[in-house]
């Protein structure tokens, strides 16, 4: 199969099984964004085929519309949105879709547009007066899930998400109680913070919404486990994502929730970090440092700002035999803020001219790009290589319902 880009400058027929190999032999002179359509739905069907419940897709972890369509392709029918911006993208990207407003604090007019223009009927919160502003918006609709977010830790994850949101154990009981009685499905969400390293971050959350819902004694129709399911990157490689989903089964068929109740889950990360990579060719090195034509501002932004490590590889023909040596990064731009301290290890002969590839950006690198100091580029390819690191072996074939077999 060929799919037809204008990419480096030139008209190109570009096979999808060209690697990033190919794309740095023409010498590109901006960063380019290598994306792996494979790999986002191998992702998908992963977690349709093996999570025991509903998977929605968490569009702020990459909200590229070519993505969303691939994800809605393979199977992925529910979207966690957090803004009117995103619904409206993906209302307007898969017409079919459904959509959960799962950002607890929220504009009254957005909820409002939510509802009314774009038929969004789940919406979570954790306050009684983000309640009362949903009941407003919604001109006290009787067709609402609302999904109570109890707050729960992070210890257990790379990035903590549990300060910002959540009801804390004292405000729970009002809370579920009084959304219980405006609500036609209650649902109970949490977030344990993104890159969780161990399954056990679930099954404690999970002890914290038995312990609400036996305290506020009301009947609980959705619990939804959020995201955090990690991928793999230097020195944070997870444990097989099926343990996960196994103790997360175990806990929720303990929990006391009606009978009919559902289990969902938000993955961002896990459905999208292997989706793409970036190419980027060295400007100069001074030492250890090498300076790059992407950084902080780019996509590398988590790797500036809280010193993640991704995966990368030197793309040079022949190959280099030269031992790895650790490596720090310079972006382009002219602020010392633009700096990527790694440790990122590459052939000890890397030098300036060299392409080599950064992994795992599919997740959030895409998603925090600016073009400050007039860097950047959009710059895009498909290539049919694997991604540097997978968790997932391939999924079963499924078919599902939005699925159009030809």
């Amino acid at each position: 199969m060929h799919k037809h880009h204008r990419a480096l400058g030139l008209a190109t027929t570009i096979s999808t099984t060209v690697t990033g190999v190919d794309i740095a032999k023409h010498g590109p002179v901006q960063p380019v964004t290598l994306v792996r359509p494979h790999a986002a739905s191998r992702a998908a069907r992963f977690f349709i085929e093996k999570f025991p419940g509903r998977s929605m897709y968490a569009v702020k972890a990459n909200p590229s519309p070519e993505l969303l369509q691939i994800l809605w392709d393979s199977g992925i029918t529910h979207y966690d949105v957090a803004s009117i911006a995103e619904v409206r993208l993906v209302a307007r990207t898969l017409p079919e879709a459904t959509l959960c407003f799962m950002h607890p604090v929220k504009a009254e007019e957005a909820i409002h547009e939510a509802y009314f223009t774009y038929g969004v009927r789940t919406f979570s919160l954790d306050s009684t007066e983000e309640l009362d502003k949903i009941v407003r918006a919604t001109r006290a609709a009787e067709d609402l899930t609302l999904c109570v977010r109890l707050r729960v830790s992070s210890e257990h994850s790379k990035l903590s998400l549990a300060s910002k949101f959540g009801a804390a154990p004292g405000e729970t009981k009002e809370l579920l109680f009084r959304t219980r009685q405006v609500a036609d499905a209650l649902g109970i969400c949490f977030h344990v913070g993104s890159q969780a390293m161990t399954p056990e971050a679930y099954s404690n959350a999970m002890e914290r919404v038995r312990a609400a819902i036996v305290d506020a004694a009301v009947t609980v129709d959705v619990i939804d486990v959020g995201g955090g399911f990690p991928s793999s990157y230097p020195g944070m490689e997870p444990p097989p994502l099926e343990h996960y989903f196994e103790t997360i089964h175990r806990a929720f068929e303990s929990l006391p929730v009606s009978y009919s109740a559902e289990l969902w889950a938000e993955p961002g990360r896990a459905l999208c970090a292997e989706y793409s990579s970036i190419l980027v060719r060295v400007e100069k090195r001074r030492g250890e440092e090498l300076y790059i034509n992407d950084g902080a501002y780019g996509a590398l932004f988590d790797a500036a700002h809280i010193d993640w490590r991704f995966p990368v590889e030197l793309l040079r023909e022949p190959d280099s035999h030269a031992k790895l040596m650790p490596f720090s990064f310079y972006g382009p731009t002219c602020d010392d803020m633009d700096y990527m301290a790694g440790p990122f290890y590459l052939p000890a002969d890397t030098k300036a001219g060299d392409y080599f590839e950064i992994g795992m950006l599919g997740a959030y690198g895409s998603a925090m790009r600016t073009a400050f100091n007039g860097f950047g580029s959009d710059e895009t390819v498909i290539v049919g290589d694997e991604p540097m690191v997978s968790l997932y072996d391939e999924a079963p074939e499924t078919v599902a319902s939005n699925v159009v077999k030809l």
